[in-house]
């Protein structure tokens, strides 16, 4: 690996799954970016700011080809999206991923304490936009993602945005649920947040045998976790629009 490691951390887990964390992003706001490895491809899942290089670290980690899917088009999830070949995510959010704004990525939410490092001198936050990542292969609900040895199942759970999408592998029934859940107050107040279907994807997502949740934020968890989350934001407890 090259050394921009010095901006990633790399944490290998179970199941040929790794852990990739940007190191110059405040715990608080870095997403989990998710590295699955398979027999003839590999599996990027979701791709954080972007502000440093990643794609080339990966390269080094993996002679396979990459595919890159973010779960979803906010800035956190999706700004190093542009620095690969094969670019995923869903229908709903791809004019987003093609044309982005500050509004459309909502990184008017992000601020300086934010970043512990900037990526090069005169950088201006305020005025920063990912770059725009045009989808290669868009995906939809019930599409799979062939590794070779596993595949992946795209689940849509819309609500958080239109094309919050989770990936799910059933015979391990590990789940990626980005923004959908994760072990914290779930943002259904940004411009295109509906908390009306946020609950129902949350309800379709107990349906699911989960044996371990790997989040967009935050510590993975099993099924019981899940379930406890789940129902605080259904009686207001981790809801941002109607704190408990």
């Amino acid at each position: 690996m090259n050394t921009n490691k010095i901006y990633y951390s790399y944490q290998n887990l179970p199941n040929e799954i790794s852990l990739i964390l940007e190191t110059k992003v405040s715990q608080n706001w870095r997403c989990n970016i998710w590295h699955i490895r398979g027999s003839e491809r590999d599996l990027i899942i979701d791709t954080g700011l972007g502000l440093w290089p990643i794609a080339d670290d990966i390269f080094q980690i993996s002679e396979r080809s990459i595919i890159a899917l973010c779960t979803h088009s906010h800035h956190d999830h999706a700004g190093g999206l542009n620095q690969f070949k094969i670019k995923s995510g869903h229908l709903a959010e791809q004019d987003i991923f093609s044309n982005p704004t500050r509004k459309s990525t909502v990184a008017d939410l992000i601020k300086p304490e934010h970043l512990l490092e900037y990526p090069y001198e005169g950088f201006k936050l305020e005025s920063w936009c990912m770059e725009a990542a045009p989808i290669t292969n868009p995906v939809q609900e019930g599409d799979i993602i062939d590794l070779g040895n596993r595949s992946f199942q795209i689940i849509h759970f819309p609500g958080h945005s239109p094309g919050s999408v989770a990936v799910w592998e059933e015979k391990t029934g590990i789940m990626f649920t980005g923004d959908t859940l994760y072990d914290g107050v779930l943002y259904d107040h940004l411009y295109h947040s509906i908390p009306e279907i946020f609950k129902e994807s949350l309800q379709r997502l107990k349906e699911f045998p989960i044996a371990t949740i790997h989040a967009g934020h935050g510590p993975s968890f099993g099924t019981n976790k899940m379930h406890s989350i789940i129902d605080d934001y259904m009686s207001g407890k981790r809801s941002m629009i109607c704190p408990v």
